[in-house]
């Protein structure tokens, strides 16, 4: 072979790589290879390593650990340490990444910065990580060589399309950063619908769950912290959670945990020790058909505060997403609107006086099983007799929950 067929053979090699690849397939792979780095996060190190939803055989947890050392560097012990720190300290001072203290901007932006910045951290690690893969291959290879694994990737990337393996590549280093340390931590925490009402900022951004790998319903997720699936309205779609039943199907997966979901006796004309359970059991999905109750009641009581005149319908439209929020979360001012329009409506402030006492049912664990049953048993026939219809109605349901 001649010097210069050489060099055309090695210019053809930098142009096109080994495959010789369409711009179309290149896309094609870029979509794969990132989903496919989506789905190890989403499943090994989200689920089953920092929040231990289910259990993964050796073949999948083996494969997840090598493409994410070279996909992203990042360690699975340093990664769940981060993330369960997150949830133990969520929209606090200490939250590692939340868009509530350092502003929607910085976590959006510098969100893999915040993570890294956290990682190094040895307190957290030590307090966070613990149940982490530690064997020979993670001590000696992944974590003081993780420069290696996304080197490995780029030569890989090149080998088969050439310079523009280069382009590849930057956009696996750049998705993680951008979908989960941006869009989740950032966009999931600041904007989007809930479903229920947990105790942090946490929403759901879309539902459904795809370019994410099922991420996308954070709020469910929060509510839920320790469930392997993250979808809970028949609307919403979780990719991750599909790939969790194909390969427990064939063996590859076990779950442990998912969300309570809610089953009823219509039959019961009185709450027992079974519906206390049930309703403690499944107090977020309680409260969420609450907040939908208040929804109804407002509608009913609208134009009675229309007729009223003393508010502007700003103030009334503003009041009523007030009233669906949860009471011990609203702030001064706030409480004061609040205060003005339930003053001038006697079954609204019925109905929010009765969603405090029963939110404090499940909050006190210092009572016995026969006091909070003889609360529930107290607030259901209080519901029934106060002549609303919207709380009649949802006292039929509490009270036959199973």
């Amino acid at each position: 072979m001649t010097l210069n067929a050489v060099f055309n053979a090695v210019l053809d090699f930098a142009a096109n790589g080994v495959t010789r690849a369409t711009a179309w397939q290149v896309v094609i792979y870029t979509l794969v290879v990132t989903h496919i780095t989506i789905a190890a996060v989403t499943i090994y190190l989200h689920r089953c390593q920092a929040h231990r939803a289910l259990d993964l055989h050796a073949i999948p947890s083996h494969f997840f650990r090598f493409w994410l050392w070279m996909t992203t560097g990042m360690g699975t012990q340093q990664w769940a340490a981060v993330h369960r720190k997150h949830h133990a300290k969520c929209e606090t001072e200490e939250d590692p990444h939340s868009p509530q203290t350092r502003g929607i901007k910085k976590v959006l932006l510098e969100g893999a910065e915040l993570y890294r910045i956290e990682s190094r951290n040895l307190e957290t690690i030590e307090k966070y990580g613990k149940g982490t893969p530690d064997d020979w291959i993670e001590r000696n290879i992944y974590v003081p060589h993780s420069v290696l694994g996304i080197a490995l990737m780029l030569i890989v990337n090149v080998a088969l399309f050439g310079v523009v393996g280069v382009s590849v590549w930057a956009v696996q280093m750049m998705w993680i950063p951008i979908t989960a340390a941006g869009i989740i931590n950032g966009i999931g925490h600041y904007w989007g619908y809930r479903n229920f009402d947990c105790n942090d900022a946490a929403t759901n951004v879309f539902p459904i769950g795809i370019l994410i790998g099922g991420e996308e319903l954070h709020n469910n997720h929060h509510t839920f912290g320790t469930s392997a699936k993250l979808s809970s309205k028949w609307y919403e779609f979780d990719i991750g959670w599909m790939y969790i039943r194909m390969m427990e199907m064939v063996g590859l997966a076990k779950v442990k945990k998912v969300a309570p979901e809610p089953k009823f006796d219509r039959r019961k004309s009185v709450a027992d020790h079974a519906t206390l359970q049930a309703v403690v059991a499944n107090r977020y999905d309680v409260m969420a058909k609450y907040a939908k109750t208040l929804k109804q009641a407002w509608a009913d009581e609208i134009e009675h505060l229309k007729n009223k005149g003393d508010f502007a319908p700003r103030t009334l439209k503003t009041t009523r997403k007030l009233l669906q929020q949860e009471p011990a979360k609203l702030e001064a001012p706030q409480r004061q609107q609040l205060g003005e329009i339930l003053a001038h409506s006697k079954p609204l402030k019925t109905m929010h006086d009765m969603r405090v006492e029963l939110a404090a049912i499940w909050e006190r664990s210092h009572f016995t099983s026969e006091q909070l049953l003889h609360l529930l048993q107290d607030w259901c026939k209080r519901a029934e007799e106060s002549g609303i219809k919207s709380l009649q109605e949802f006292s039929l349901r509490l009270r036959s929950y199973a």
